[in-house]
């Protein structure tokens, strides 16, 4: 097969396409350029886009013997995850810019170029799993990304790759080693891509602006502070509130609610923050075909962790889902994703945008 492995130049992407090519496959490497202004180099863990990560993909693309090219989709990247990231928390959501990223660039542009100009199938460095086309969770649990992979149609994962998706990053680090990749030791890539601060707020606040806002207490209507605008705070979150100390009984609060109409935060108790049932938008079913009635599953409400049993069903273009017990901290704008329970790694049923929550089933 004719395969094009993405490579961001860091050591995942580069045992990706190192797989691919011992596998015999006819391997080109790509490194997709996101950034408009990418810096010179990258601060440790944060950041992504330098030159020096560009550097690194073609260092470890003349060491398989590939060749090696660099594609420039930072208007694209821009538009559709970066924009989509800074809207979204304008309207009081918290979305996941590298679902996006996969969704929009990595498996819909980068794929449909590679169609276009006769490769079989994209390569990356994901850790998941894809056997028979059934989209499941990696062998390494710590470094599972199938959460963010579930936006992908049956069509877009009918042309993808995910070689390492089998094997520990452990290992993967002592492979690109044994293969003479200088990445071996790179550190992973940390926080939000285009973020290399690690300051959301402040992004946020340079593309929003002030929008002044209140901070009031769930229980008593009191008002509690001022901020500057809801793209500063997400469902579940403790601190940074403005508030001055705990509430009345001495216990923290936690923002409970976003009204970007009024710039409103609600902030309360722990106990408000319980979700008993999520509606979403925007369901997208891996197999390709809409699950008839109810289905026994379990949930994933975010990257890592807020993971619960639950019965979910199509129910018009969404997803309806009633949890067997209560999660916290579930925000607009994230996915849900929906497992199936498998001996071979749990497999990924399809996701869908969370539109609503609720506090009874």
């Amino acid at each position: 097969m004719r395969v094009l492995a993405a490579m961001s130049g860091g050591v995942d992407s580069a045992v990706a396409a190192a797989r691919a090519v011992a596998a015999g496959h006819d391997v080109v490497g790509v490194h997709l350029a996101l950034s408009s202004a990418p810096g010179t180099l990258r601060t440790g863990s944060r950041g992504c886009c330098s030159k020096e990560d560009a550097g690194d993909a073609r260092r470890a693309a003349d060491m398989l013997g590939i060749p090696f090219y660099v594609w420039d989709f930072a208007d694209r990247f821009k538009e559709d995850v970066i924009d989509d990231f800074v809207e979204s928390y304008a309207a009081g959501e918290t979305p996941n810019p590298c679902l996006r990223c996969n969704e929009k660039i990595k498996f819909s542009a980068l794929s449909d170029r590679a169609i276009a100009l006769g490769f079989d199938a994209v390569a990356t460095g994901h850790y998941a799993q894809l056997q028979d086309g059934v989209l499941r969770r990696a062998v390494d649990a710590d470094k599972d990304q199938s959460y963010v992979l579930a936006v992908l149609t049956a069509d877009q994962l009918s042309r993808a790759m995910f070689p390492i998706g089998d094997t520990p990053k452990s290992q993967i680090r002592a492979e690109a080693a044994e293969r003479g990749l200088a990445v071996a030791d790179k550190p992973d890539s940390h926080d939000i891509c285009f973020i290399p601060s690690g300051d959301t707020r402040a992004f946020l606040g340079a593309k929003i602006g002030v929008r002044p806002g209140k901070v009031i207490d769930a229980d008593s209507g009191v008002e509690l502070a001022d901020h500057d605008g809801v793209h500063g705070f997400t469902i579940g979150q403790r601190k940074g509130l403005g508030v001055q100390g705990p509430a009345a009984d001495g216990q923290p609060r936690y923002v409970t609610a976003i009204e970007p109409e009024t710039g409103t935060v609600r902030v309360g108790s722990a106990e408000r923050l319980q979700v008993w049932s999520v509606g979403a938008d925007r369901a997208i079913w891996t197999s390709g075909s809409v699950p008839d009635g109810p289905i026994e599953c379990v949930v994933q409400v975010r990257a890592h962790g807020g993971l619960a049993e639950a019965v979910a069903e199509a129910v018009g273009d969404g997803i309806e889902v009633k949890l067997r017990e209560p999660l916290t901290g579930v925000a607009k704008g994230q996915a849900i994703v929906l497992y199936l329970p498998h001996a071979s790694g749990d497999q990924v049923l399809g996701s869908g945008t969370i539109a609503r929550t609720g506090n009874q089933w």
